[in-house]
């Protein structure tokens, strides 16, 4: 028996089925996040309030221990850091019903991309804004480092980035989980230096977002949300514990039909705060582009 020409399709029950806009946009918002992934996350998902109290110990010192004698105490000394949860950004679209019903396929692909890139754009800056804490704040010169205030900025140089990488170390910070995160203009300036190319640096690794290579043990990572003045730009050298990302909501997604419009209402959100936990675990270095 032949099938019919009257069964239910994709078509006749189009409106039925919803469109996956959530899904597609998390996974751009995650796509495009580059320094996010670096430093310190921590989830404050299904909790109320509008802060976060996060724990700063003082580090101890070992005491010698002397034969039938009692060891030698350390007081407690903890003190706390204090995130703020204020930062809410979104994301909306009001998609008419002729838009949705003559535009192509590709239209909301575009959107759902767009989406993702604009609240991850947000995060990263936020955070990039918190290395304004960081102890360090330095400027590279002919041949090495200098005080930002003051300095003749030089483009970046190997010298400058190794004392860098002596300040984090002069500063007892662990080697492991340490990123270089530089501008556009600045890798252009690294390509053009012999080691910086050799098999050392590019590791043919899986791919991880805006990440480039890795020199003397420090991941390298590109960002175009660094600040950047007139001919200048920053760049950061960190370890993960230098900042901290307290998430209350992650990426969300609405649609609503809004019949009043005869159109369909998309909105993304998410919510967040951003604090400097570690300032002497981060260099600012400025650089002439």
């Amino acid at each position: 028996m032949a099938l019919g020409s009257n069964h239910v399709t994709n078509t006749t029950a189009a409106t039925f089925i919803p469109e996956i806009w959530s899904d597609e946009i998390i996974a751009s918002y995650e796509k495009s996040l580059v320094v996010k992934p670096l430093v310190r996350a921590m989830s404050m998902t299904g909790k109320k309030g509008d802060t976060i109290h996060i724990p700063k110990p003082d580090r101890g010192d070992a005491s010698a221990k002397a034969a039938e004698t009692q060891v030698t105490l350390i007081a407690g000394t903890t003190g706390e850091l204090v995130v703020t949860i204020d930062q809410h950004f979104e994301y909306s679209r009001l998609i008419e019903d002729i838009t949705d019903v003559q535009a192509l396929n590709s239209l909301r692909r575009f959107y759902t991309e767009d989406a993702g890139y604009a609240l991850a754009t947000k995060v990263d800056t936020a955070i990039i804004a918190e290395s304004a804490g960081f102890t360090a704040q330095k400027s590279f010169v002919e041949g090495g480092l200098a005080d930002e205030s003051g300095a003749t900025t030089t483009a970046f140089n190997d010298a400058g980035f190794r004392e860098a990488i002596q300040i984090l170390d002069d500063n007892n910070v662990p080697g492991e989980s340490r990123v270089f995160v530089i501008p556009p203009a600045v890798k252009r300036e690294m390509l053009g230096v012999s080691q910086y190319i050799s098999s050392d640096f590019v590791t043919g690794q899986p791919v991880v977002n805006g990440k480039i290579g890795s020199l003397y043990g420090v991941d390298i990572f590109v960002s175009t949300n660094l600040e950047s003045a007139v001919g200048e730009t920053k760049c950061l050298l960190m370890h993960k514990d230098a900042i901290v990302f307290a998430e209350q909501l992650g990426v969300r997604t609405q649609t609503q039909y809004k019949q009043e419009f005869l159109a369909d209402l998309m909105t993304a959100d998410t919510l967040y705060g951003t604090e400097t936990y570690r300032p002497e675990a981060g260099v600012v270095i400025s650089a002439l582009v």
